[in-house]
């Protein structure tokens, strides 16, 4: 046999290849983890008092002398720090959303996906090839909540990265939804309750609930009171599998659909078209992925991240869950885009 040469794919003439994108996606991890360490080490919330030297900042990080230049000044080229002088300080936005000590303070999801995801990741091959979960539920396992919820410690972390990962979508929702037409609304798989106390700040005439499971009262109510709204948003316990939801005009369920199968997503959907009166709405919102499946790399990706962490849920599309909704009954339906990879699907009954 003779040998040939490599074949090369025909370009449009004066198009030129490169590696870029490939070799940028296929490290970014080093990127990630940077970032992750810096959260973890609490860089944004020690700079939240005032630019620091490097000398300054390496012995209150406790860094070692070897890493503490290159960690320090990497997150300056990435971004989230930045340097003058020899000194120092947070980039406006990590400013904002990465200083514990702030309400705005988003970094909870980053702390998850540092303690848990970060390392679930490594098994995604696996995952996609047997179909199989591969956080700490044993493959196969009903869900990953029931552990979750056991230690109090790791639920208090989990409640927190979902205010995280949700945060700018509930002020959005706070802002875009015709809640002037109602008068009360539940939160149902509430978490911390960010959502629920995001449309009752910006609605003073909303009276809402949080539903969940009972473990999750104390930092339920711990959100609602660090934001001044303990007469207005009350915490209901009970689970939406084995109890009915709350009768109010609007039930929300945010980042939960995407958690369940098929036939769960559709048994929650009914649940709520029976929960809410003629004219009420039901809101449900997660990272939606377009129509034509191209574009939404995140939802995509959040939907292989619900591989890792359940036995049936996944991601799902605007016209999948306007399909669902009106199968239950519900007469009129929208998507709405919220922010980023986020956007609401509602339902009026």
């Amino acid at each position: 046999m003779s040998a040939t040469a490599p074949t090369t794919a025909a370009l449009p003439s004066g198009t030129a290849l490169s590696p870029d994108h490939i070799l940028q996606t296929g490290l970014a991890f080093w990127a990630s983890k940077t970032l992750l360490s810096a959260v973890e080490m609490e860089v944004f919330t020690e700079l939240a008092k005032g630019p620091e030297s490097l000398e300054s900042l390496t012995g209150r990080l406790g860094l070692h002398p070897r890493s503490s230049r290159d960690f320090l000044d990497a997150l300056v080229a990435l971004g989230f720090l930045e340097r003058e002088g020899g000194h120092y300080r947070n980039s406006p936005s990590s400013d904002v959303f990465l200083d514990r000590r702030k309400h705005s303070y988003i970094g909870g999801i980053l702390e998850m996906a540092n303690q848990r995801l970060f390392g679930h990741w490594n098994h995604l091959t696996t995952a996609l090839r047997t179909g199989q979960n591969q956080n700490e539920a044993a493959p196969g396992e009903p869900n990953i909540f029931a552990a979750l919820y056991a230690d109090p410690g790791r639920l208090k972390t989990f409640l927190r990265a979902m205010t995280g990962v949700s945060r700018g979508a509930n002020m959005a929702i706070a802002t875009k939804f015709p809640w002037a037409k109602y008068k009360t609304a539940a939160d149902c798989g509430t978490a911390q309750g960010d959502l629920i106390v995001q449309v009752a700040l910006k609605n003073p005439h909303i009276t809402g609930l949080g539903f969940d499971l009972p473990e999750v009262a104390p930092i339920f109510e711990e959100h609602v009171e660090e934001n001044g709204l303990s007469s207005r948003v009350k915490f209901e316990a009970g689970s939406f599998f084995t109890d009915p939801l709350p009768k109010v005009d609007v039930i929300m369920m945010g980042h939960i659909l995407h958690d369940w199968n098929l036939e769960e997503k559709k048994m929650l959907i009914r649940k709520a078209y029976e929960a809410i009166p003629e004219g009420g709405a039901f809101i449900a919102y997660d990272s939606i992925i377009d129509d034509d499946r191209r574009t939404n790399a995140f939802g995509l990706m959040m939907s292989l991240n619900m591989l890792i962490e359940s036995t049936g849920g996944f991601d799902y599309t605007g016209a999948d869950c306007v399909s669902w909704m009106k199968e239950a009954g519900f007469r009129e339906t929208r998507v709405e885009h919220l922010i980023g990879p986020d956007s609401m699907v509602i339902g009026v009954k």
